[in-house]
């Protein structure tokens, strides 16, 4: 009886030209209701001492019925492959689809550009966080809760001492408390303020830098800040320092270069003034050097501040801050 499955099994095997057939015939002779599992389950009505052989002689063709099965398998996958790959045929000699390489981001490109500048000058680039607590975004900058200063900034609060930082300044503090003078660095990075028209967003860049050491005057930090702006837009831009006010800073000042669109005659962008103001910058005030533990009789330094994306609009004259942000593919070309 057993040679007999046997005979039909491989009968079967033969005929079988797909996966489908195949599948049948796993069904036919291994399933619930198969050939084999019938004569397993006609054992007990046979004499016990002929049981362990034809239950041997079961198992024997039942191991080899699945080995056939799944080599017939693996035959029939891969001539189904064979077919499947000669029926889709690709002309490799057909010219590919062109995709046009990307260009950075006019902000990125800035971006670097500043960096690379400060790094040739010594300094070194400080990160922190962008939601930081009130503490460091303002008390430690010598703003204290209900300070007017605050009104100066539109702050996004997560909850009273949680915050988007408005600046990069606490990341000045942070860098301070960290390391002992002399103190060098920038810190570039994302800030957050509730305002959004022409020329400001909810989100912008701001590189922030600073120089603590012994000896430090407001003429190093004129030095450092003409020699910015002659590289970043050439050395016949002149510059100058208008009297300012910042908390954090004491003397401060603004600093203003002459306008690159009318060179310094006068247009509707400076207003007809012949200026435009670029940055913010001053002597650290000593109540900052004292919150982070600094002798103020032995250190002092200057900070100073930037928005990269009023640096692009100048370099690359353009006239919307929108326009960096709504990733239009006409405008992110000319870059």
């Amino acid at each position: 009886m057993v040679e007999e499955i046997k005979e039909r099994f491989f009968e079967d095997l033969n005929s079988a030209e797909d996966l489908q057939k195949l599948n049948a015939i796993r069904v036919k002779y291994l399933g619930k209701k198969g050939v084999l599992t019938a004569q397993l389950k006609l054992l007990p009505s046979l004499p016990p001492s002929e049981r362990p052989l034809v239950g041997k002689l079961i198992n024997e063709i039942k191991v080899l019925i699945e080995k056939e099965l799944s080599s017939k398998e693996a035959f029939l996958k891969e001539a189904e492959l064979k077919k499947q790959l000669l029926s889709e045929y690709i002309d490799i000699t057909l010219p590919g689809k062109y995709t046009p390489f990307g260009s950075e981001h006019p902000l990125n490109k800035v971006l670097a550009e500043i960096i690379d500048i400060f790094i040739r000058m010594g300094f070194s680039v400080e990160e922190g966080p962008e939601v930081e607590l009130d503490y460091y975004n303002f008390e430690a900058l010598n703003i204290p809760k209900e300070h007017p200063a605050r009104d100066m900034q539109d702050t996004f609060y997560i909850s009273d001492e949680i915050l988007l930082r408005t600046h990069t300044s606490p990341v000045q503090i942070r860098g301070m408390i960290k390391r002992t003078p002399p103190v060098r660095f920038i810190a570039p990075g994302k800030v957050y303020r509730c305002d959004a028209d022409i020329s400001h967003t909810p989100m912008f860049h701001q590189v922030e830098g600073l120089m603590i050491d012994e000896n430090v005057t407001f003429s190093n930090l004129k030095g450092v800040l003409v020699t910015f702006i002659h590289l970043m837009f050439g050395q016949d831009v002149p510059v100058r320092f208008r009297p300012s006010f910042f908390p954090f800073t004491e003397p401060s000042a603004e600093v203003d270069m002459g306008c690159i669109l009318c060179r310094c005659h006068g247009c509707r962008v400076c207003k007809n003034s012949g200026w435009l103001e670029i940055l913010g910058a001053g002597m650290v005030h000593p109540v900052v050097l004292e919150n982070v533990g600094y002798d103020t009789e032995r250190y002092n330094g200057f900070a100073f501040g930037m928005g990269v994306e009023r640096i692009a609009m100048l370099k690359y004259q353009i006239d919307d801050i929108r326009l960096f942000f709504e990733n239009d593919i006409r405008f992110l070309r000319q870059f």
